[in-house]
């Protein structure tokens, strides 16, 4: 399976100029899969909820949706990307996955970092596994990174990839990710992007290092700092099915939950 991560430089809430810039990263590159960063086309850094109601959207019925959609189709590719959802009262920082013929699957952030917390409603619903072609797939926004169950639980329901649409700022996020990918085995597609949102009395500078890991830890590539960029891997994801770690010990099978003492 050949899979896309794009790394773009969306301004604040110039919706139009960011879905130009995304299609145009990926109109050079084919790909069975891309996956695009955290609130892509909307920007980030909202000064408060008014206005991510004004930028968010009911998924699959926006123009950020639809645009996914037709990218999807222009492609014959899954797309996965960040995006505003407004849900009557609420609103969410969630992720779309959409294929030629829909939607496969949406998520909503279940961690939310900092600032976040004055914008967004907070999600009950745990992070889904989906299946394009021969690969399960999940998803995961950006500060799920600090929170290793947020990977385990996925790596338990079967993904092979998780995809990491993101708008990482804390440098120990991409070998966190590098981490995540090891402990349980699985593809880690992290998109993140560039640029910087500068908004009044709050600033922000994302990190670039997009990056495609694999089961064993090892990076298949890095896209370079400095904006934005491609990067495009081939992978089997049947390597993410094969959990072993030494001839009598596998990363699953050996868990042993009854002895974590996990509290909720």
């Amino acid at each position: 399976m050949r899979v896309g991560i794009v790394q773009s430089t969306p301004e604040f809430g110039e919706i139009q100029r960011n879905l130009d810039e995304v299609e145009q990263l990926m109109e050079s590159h084919e790909a069975e899969l891309w996956v695009l960063p955290e609130l892509f086309a909307s920007g980030y850094l909202f000064l408060n909820r008014k206005e991510a109601r004004e930028l968010a959207e009911p998924l699959g019925e926006g123009l950020i949706s639809k645009a996914m959609l037709r990218w999807a189709r222009t492609h014959d590719a899954a797309i996965c990307g960040g995006i505003a959802e407004r849900d009557e009262d609420k609103i969410y920082n969630s992720a779309l996955l959409v294929h030629p013929g829909g939607t496969l699957a949406s998520y909503r952030k279940l961690h939310l970092f900092h600032g976040e917390k004055d914008v967004f409603d907070l999600s009950h619903t745990p992070p889904p596994v989906a299946q394009w072609r021969e690969a399960k797939l999940g998803i995961m926004i950006c500060f799920d990174w600090r929170f290793p169950e947020t990977a385990r639980s996925l790596a338990i329901d079967g993904a092979d990839l998780i995809l990491h649409p993101s708008n990482l700022v804390l440098s120990s996020s991409p070998s966190a990710m590098v981490t995540r990918a090891l402990e349980n085995g699985v593809f880690i597609f992290t998109a993140n992007r560039g640029g910087v949102d500068d908004r009044g009395s709050k600033r922000l500078e994302f990190l670039c290092g997009s990056q495609a890991v694999d089961p064993k830890g090892e990076i298949l590539g890095k896209i370079p700092p400095g904006g934005k960029g491609v990067l495009v891997v081939d992978i089997d994801p049947a390597l993410a099915r094969d959990k072993s770690v030494a001839e009598r010990n596998d990363l699953l099978a050996d868990r042993r939950p009854e002895h974590y003492h996990l509290k909720s």
